[in-house]
């Protein structure tokens, strides 16, 4: 099919000529991107009609392939670049591309000279590599796409300061160390198989091989979606790249690719058992708790919505880990909608930091009256992230509270503590809200400081794309039982009943109703007919003097007995698994180091024992 291959090629080799186009050109450079875009998302929508599924590559070429020095390169290689367009990875393409254009859009009035060299040109690579990975039949093909990926992570984070030429290579790291892990189980599956065409495998879960091939693709899958333990470079990136970048990969593009993998070998390449089962629940639900724990004390916005962004990821994962076709479809779902939100609020911190130059909230207030749009929009995505309805994050965690409840009926040792993973979920949801009423709260409604009183709305180029994905939160909500999940996610899940009465129009119907009944009690009570005064403390005039730092509120938090104590090593790095390695390997080069004394017979030694080691290995 001349589709899937094109929006493939098509970003890359754009991407690759605008590296020759110069640098003051970037409005040129940003134009035909996003040119390029719609026409990638144009091309995905004719995909995501299409029939066609599997194919290999020398099909559209012609059944004699390429021919160099009498050598048939494509039918040597047709193993290998073989796709599927199946109804999976119709939807995930679906939503990058929009992704892809909407934050294109925003780039053109976002990015300044110098901000991020060349990011045009990785924008488009990163496009083109992330539908080929979604798009790939062969893990093979998919791991050099998912691995050029970790690259274009690496090079979207301009490298300013020190703090984030560190974030880069930490990030650049531990993408790779993953994909090194992710290169075992693929050899493994290989050696048990004798396939790599991920439509062919169905691995059950029953020896130790097997359960270290799962393994090795999950770390893969849990790295690139920000997933606990593997989850530290999400908000690091967050707060030292620029917005339109963390938007575009940690927010949007690297979660769906993770969470797809994530999909892929949970339904498709292996057959889970039962403790395997339990450790996906048991990592959903301390992703949910670790990270909106973490955001609750954060005191720099971009940090916050960093481990927001890890917290979410702990609802898809507990969403596959059910295996229900409920639990498969609320996972997919949430996932859509976190890249929604999630990407909206990242877009609007860039708007903020746009306008005031400011990352800490105690530095701002009362932005609401002079960003008006980016405020409300803002509002949408905190309440659609908390799970309020009737926006999309409500519908997406209800169904995973229902598949929750249902999975319950099972006997296995993770059904029989579904209340444990409900209560944590339900409180998951509770903290994100407590935490966005500080992101609200500090940023857009306390007082305004004299500093930002000409402080004005950003451009219309910077706010559409904010408002299409509020709209989309609003109408991903109020139509998810009737249309957005039936349309969308039932062809991938397949069809379920959802359990109870529940029904998102019926919900949405009744919030509004509440609305309206509470806007009319009162214009009709006169209770808007109150006095504002000053407070009077020995006469002296403090109340336009007078404030309090929203995050101050969340203080006592991080001194309380336990979460204090949690706290102080989360900041000394003891759950940081990039560090704890980082610091093991330099204690073995210490000691190696040590033990060089530049004795001769010393170095003779250490000759003949690594003589003895490799004998031992070899035999």
């Amino acid at each position: 099919m001349n589709e899937i291959i094109s929006i493939i090629i098509i970003p890359v080799l754009t991407g690759l000529l605008l590296f020759f186009v110069p640098e003051k050109l970037r409005t040129f450079k940003a134009i035909v991107s996003l040119l390029i875009s719609i026409l990638i998302f144009y091309l995905t929508i004719i995909i995501y009609r299409a029939d066609v599924t599997a194919f290999k590559l020398n099909e559209i070429f012609g059944r004699s392939g390429i021919n160099v020095f009498g050598l048939d390169i494509l039918q040597a290689a047709r193993k290998y670049l073989t796709f599927n367009s199946d109804n999976l990875s119709k939807l995930i393409i679906l939503f990058i591309s929009i992704f892809a254009v909407l934050i294109l859009l925003y780039s053109i009035a976002y990015i300044k000279a110098g901000r991020v060299k060349n990011y045009y040109p990785y924008f488009l690579i990163s496009l083109g590599c992330s539908l080929g990975a979604v798009l790939s039949d062969n893990l093979l093909l998919f791991l050099v796409f998912w691995g050029i990926l970790g690259i274009t992570l690496y090079k979207l984070i301009s490298g300013r300061d020190e703090e984030s030429s560190a974030t880069a290579k930490k990030t650049l790291i531990l993408i790779g160390a993953s994909d090194s892990i992710m290169i075992i189980g693929i050899a493994i599956i290989w050696r048990i198989t004798g396939t790599l065409n991920i439509s062919s495998l169905s691995i059950p879960t029953v020896n130790t091989i097997q359960v270290i091939a799962f393994l090795a693709l999950l770390i893969g899958s849990f790295t690139k979606a920000g997933a606990f333990p593997f989850h530290t470079w999400v908000p690091d990136y967050a707060k030292n790249a620029s917005a339109s970048s963390t938007a575009y990969l940690p927010a949007s593009l690297d979660k769906l690719l993770g969470i797809y993998f994530l999909a892929r070998i949970t339904t498709k390449i292996f057959i889970l058992n039962e403790w395997l089962t339990f450790l996906l629940l048991l990592i959903g639900a301390i992703t949910i708790i670790v990270a909106v724990m973490m955001a609750l004390v954060q005191h720099n916005y971009k940090r916050l919505l960093g481990y927001h962004a890890v917290s979410q990821v702990g609802y898809m994962i507990i969403g596959f880990g059910l295996g229900s076709m409920i639990g498969v479809a609320a996972g997919l779902f949430h996932l859509i909608n976190n890249a929604i939100y999630k990407s909206g609020l990242f877009l609007s911190a860039g708007c903020v930091e746009y306008r005031t130059g400011k990352e800490e909230i105690d530095d701002l207030g009362g932005l609401s009256k002079t960003m008006p749009v980016t405020f409300i929009a803002s509002l949408v995505f905190a309440l659609s992230i908390s799970g309020v309805p009737p926006f999309n994050g409500f519908a997406s965690k209800w169904m995973i509270y229902q598949g929750i409840i249902d999975f319950g009926n099972g006997a296995a040792i993770a059904n029989k503590l579904w209340v444990v993973w409900l209560g944590l979920a339900v409180l998951g949801s509770a903290l994100t809200l407590a935490s966005f009423v500080k992101f609200i709260g500090g940023i857009f409604l306390s007082r305004r400081r004299t500093e930002f009183e000409s402080v004005r709305e950003v451009p219309p180029l910077m706010y559409l794309p904010m408002v299409v994905l509020a709209l989309l939160c609003v109408v991903f909500g109020v139509a998810a039982t009737n249309l957005i999940v039936p349309k969308l996610f039932m062809p991938v899940s397949g069809k379920f009943q959802f359990t109870g009465f529940w029904d998102s129009t019926f919900v949405s119907f009744l919030v509004i109703i509440s609305f309206v009944l509470g806007i009319l009690i009162y214009l009709a009570s006169g209770i808007k007919k109150f006095r504002i005064d000053d407070s009077f403390i020995g006469g002296e005039k403090t109340q336009d003097q007078s404030s309090y730092p929203a995050p101050e509120y969340y203080k006592t938090i991080s001194e309380f007995g336990f979460f204090s104590w949690m706290y102080k090593k989360a900041e000394e790095k003891w759950f940081d698994i990039y560090d704890l390695a980082k610091q093991f390997v330099l204690w073995v080069s210490h000691q190696f180091s040590e033990a060089h004394t530049g004795v001769l017979p010393g170095y003779i030694l250490w000759v003949f024992a690594g003589l003895i080691i490799m004998l031992l290995i070899m035999i």
